[in-house]
């Protein structure tokens, strides 16, 4: 896996960002259009022997009604992380569904219980809870072990890697973009590539390929992200949500 592009994708939708996964506007900035996470599919495709992963956060329905038949028709198997308080309601999966996906190969894991807005900022015990509930969920519903997750809202620290480990995680996934592989707090720990509305398919292409600059660029971003994040606190999803609107 050590140097494996994981590359981020959140809900698909047909006619309206909000057929699935969270609906707000903070939410919204990370769905794509059928037609576009095609294009997006189409332009890993076309990279060639390059080792990657797919992953989705949320749980949202269109993991089961798009993403994973689109997967499947080019013989790929997605990580499917499920924010487990969501299960069945409207615009998520279903136990049922969840079920299927797991029998027809795809990785499910955590994305926690309730999607807190800023995990890094729960108590050590806030967090191990929401690990150990969504990971009892999961493995309910799947019938084995669930040692996989990913951190919601990209709000990642030390502690939250050492909650991960408490409740019985092995692997964490979290929104650095990084390829690399590292061990914190007893839990291995990598990085994912977001893609987000408006970035063009040539860059799913761009991050999958030998040359770094597209992935040191996007390092450089979300860096410059992490310095404003802490300032801001909870007023920073509605900073992004503004800028946004004027893109």
């Amino acid at each position: 896996m050590m140097g494996t592009v994981s590359l981020l994708f959140h809900d698909v939708y047909a006619k309206d960002p909000r057929e699935s996964g969270f609906a707000s506007d903070a939410a919204d900035r990370y769905k794509l259009s059928v037609e576009v996470f095609d294009a997006h599919l189409d332009a890993i495709a076309g990279v060639g022997d390059v080792p990657f992963l797919i992953t989705v956060d949320d749980g949202g329905v269109s993991y089961y009604t798009t993403v994973a038949d689109r997967l499947e028709a080019r013989g790929w198997r997605g990580y499917c992380f499920v924010s487990t308080n969501q299960i069945g309601t409207r615009g998520f999966l279903d136990a049922a569904q969840i079920r299927e996906l797991d029998r027809r190969g795809h990785i499910i894991g955590s994305h926690s219980a309730s999607h807190p807005t800023r995990f890094s900022a729960c108590s050590p015990e806030q967090m191990r809870e929401e690990w150990t509930i969504s990971r009892q969920v999961l493995e309910d519903i799947v019938g084995h072990d669930v040692t996989l997750a990913s951190v919601p809202g990209g709000y990642y620290s030390r502690a939250v890697a050492r909650s991960a480990r408490d409740a019985g995680l092995q692997l964490l996934f979290n929104s650095e973009p990084v390829t690399s592989l590292k061990s914190e707090g007893g839990c291995t720990v990598t990085g994912r590539f977001t893609i987000r509305r408006g970035d063009p398919p040539a860059m799913s292409r761009r991050l999958l390929l030998p040359s770094p600059w597209a992935r040191w660029g996007a390092w450089t971003a979300w860096n410059a992200k992490g310095l404003v994040k802490p300032i801001l606190g909870p007023a920073y999803m509605r900073v992004a949500d503004l800028v946004a609107g004027h893109e």
